[in-house]
């Protein structure tokens, strides 16, 4: 079966889905972003095959989401994130936000978020970049933007 290319698509959330929509990517991401950067860490938290993480490492090595850089003599190789990987991270802390919502049950939340600048235990919370006030999807129109006369 052919995938659909989201990449072709006139929509942002589409071209994100074809480099983090594949089940495993956001969870490879959250891995690096907690510290894991050896290929035997990620595999081992995630009992992920050898064959889908390498698949999966390189497609964000090659979108520009992850890095790898040389650790020993072989070579073996560790990743890290990039700016665009560490900004996907902000993505993932909302949805894990939606998640501790919604399907944490009454165990709660199974990490919390430490904001450094404060040092607070605190959510993830969208705020309009202008007025700082909450933003949410029932808080916002739809407006066409300049990318969609290039379609």
């Amino acid at each position: 079966m052919q995938r659909t290319d989201f990449a072709a698509m006139t929509c942002s959330i589409a071209r994100t889905l074809d480099v983090i929509g594949e089940p495993w990517s956001p969870l490879v991401l959250r891995d690096v972003w907690v510290g894991m950067h050896r290929f035997e860490e990620i595999q081992s938290d995630l009992g992920i095959s050898r064959k889908v993480l390498t698949e999966r490492l390189h497609h964000l090595v090659a979108h520009g989401v992850l890095e790898r850089r040389p650790y020993d003599q072989r070579p073996r190789y560790e990743y890290h994130l990039t700016v665009k990987g560490l900004e996907l991270v902000d993505v993932l802390m909302v949805l894990g936000g939606w998640g501790d919502r919604w399907l944490a049950g009454e165990a709660g939340p199974p990490v919390l978020h430490r904001h450094r600048a404060c040092g607070q235990i605190s959510r993830v919370d969208l705020r309009c970049d202008h007025c700082g006030e909450p933003m949410h999807g029932d808080d916002v129109d739809v407006l066409t933007g300049p990318g969609a006369a290039a379609s």
